[in-house]
């Protein structure tokens, strides 16, 4: 109630009070005090119930106004790798080569991969209706094993490949494969789409097959090293890419489409919720189930040879040699490899 309504509610009182005073001067006095009085207190509750109803009718107009962010589809490029930690020995086989025991080898996640999901996740979450998969090309036994710990992670819903995920396999024919597999999702909308994947690879270091995922997909939008992303209340990207001397770059997308190579971002590694891997499991295992075998032939592909990096270490012992001798040792031992 403001301050004109208060006022009036206070005379609209006083006059009622002096009306049930004045009850022994007559019955036309008895009326007229009381008639005014409800007047007084009638007004005085409609004007209240007006403010009432402005305030309201102010503060919906205000939520309705308010800025209301557009949904994204995310659709994450990540394959499985041989665990790091386990001795990888490249071999040439009659199909090419391969690691040593490569199908005995456990496997995981991608790493850059890894956090691009999770970013994706994190995303989705920030605006509601998302919805983020997961497209990976691997052995359809291997991504089962990797994805019964993914999947307690955060939510996502598999676009499952089955094919080789080796690091001898072609970039170029894989990202033809992925891209169109992304182009196949059901119910998918460009104008929402991003991409996201790993800036590199735990098997290929080359970086070069999600630049080509998103120009088959005719994205021209392209980010790489990307650690931070923040959507703007027009919809907007604003994109830190990583470059030289440990700075940032900032970029500004204005909308989706765009391709997204992931670093490391800023995010942790989710715990484990089996409630999330249990909703998930119930998509994946039919996912899997539909997988398509997707050979990469590595057409026009060819290996010299693969061997390990070599490892050599000669220390020897001097005191006091001048600095320019001891550079001029190392490039020397430089020139000769």
């Amino acid at each position: 109630m403001n301050f004109s309504s208060a006022s009036i509610f206070f005379w609209g009182s006083l006059i009622r009070l002096a009306s049930v005073y004045a009850l022994g001067s007559g019955g036309v006095s008895r009326t007229a005090g009381a008639l005014a009085g409800s007047v007084v207190w009638a007004a005085a509750e409609r004007a209240s119930e007006r403010s009432i109803a402005g305030r309201v009718i102010w503060s919906r107009l205000y939520w309705n106004s308010a800025p209301m962010s557009t949904p994204f589809q995310i659709a994450v490029c990540g394959s499985i790798v041989p665990d790091p930690l386990q001795t990888l020995e490249p071999v040439i086989g009659p199909g090419g080569p391969s690691l040593k025991n490569e199908m005995m080898l456990p496997a995981v996640l991608d790493p850059w991969a890894g956090h691009a999901l999770f970013e994706a996740a994190d995303l989705a979450r920030k605006t509601p209706g998302s919805k983020v998969w997961l497209v990976s090309l691997g052995p359809k036994a291997k991504l089962q094993q990797v994805m019964m710990t993914v999947a307690q992670k955060v939510p996502f819903e598999l676009v499952a490949l089955d094919g080789p995920a080796s690091g001898f396999t072609d970039s170029f024919e894989t990202a033809a494969a992925l891209a169109a597999a992304i182009a196949a999702i059901p119910g998918l909308d460009r104008a929402k789409l991003l991409v996201f994947g790993g800036w590199e690879s735990a098997s290929r270091g080359a970086g070069s097959t999600l630049q080509m995922v998103g120009e088959r997909l005719g994205i021209a939008e392209q980010f790489q090293g990307v650690d931070q992303v923040t959507v703007g209340e027009d919809g907007s990207l604003e994109i830190l890419e990583r470059i030289e001397g440990g700075r940032h770059q900032v970029s500004v997308c204005s909308a989706p489409p765009a391709v997204l190579g992931w670093a490391t971002g800023n995010l942790p590694e989710p715990r484990n919720n089996p409630q999330i891997g249990m909703a998930n499991m119930r998509a994946i295992m039919p996912a899997l189930q539909r997988a398509k075998a997707t050979p990469i032939p590595n057409t026009g592909l060819s290996f010299h040879s693969v061997s390990l990096p070599k490892q050599q270490r000669e220390t020897r012992i001097v005191k006091d040699m001048p600095a320019e001798e001891i550079a001029r040792e190392i490039v020397a031992w430089m020139a000769e490899e």
